[in-house]
């Protein structure tokens, strides 16, 4: 039995490490596509919570979230770097 994990460990070691930079470089594309679509996000944050005897008071806050088309593209190039890389060792 330890003959057959020596002989087989390395190959399954390699295939799950060139699907784990797949992965990583397709969700780097996805969310580079995604920030040139959108240019950002919004959230909601609730605060100050106030409670005064049997009321309570809480103010809730939109925020948003701007990422630059520079941070778009740089994902998209770095997972297409990585993808290449990737698919070059295998």
């Amino acid at each position: 039995m330890n003959l057959v994990y020596r002989v087989l460990h390395p190959l399954f070691y390699k295939e799950t490490q060139m699907n784990t930079i797949k992965v990583t470089a397709l969700a780097l594309i996805i969310a580079g596509a995604l920030a040139l679509a959108y240019g950002g996000f919004s959230y909601t944050q609730e605060t100050h919570d106030v409670k005064l005897g049997p009321l309570e008071f809480s103010v809730k806050e939109k925020k948003q979230v701007n990422i630059p088309i520079w941070a778009g593209i740089g994902a998209i190039v770095a997972g297409g770097v990585l993808l290449v890389m990737g698919s070059k060792k295998g």
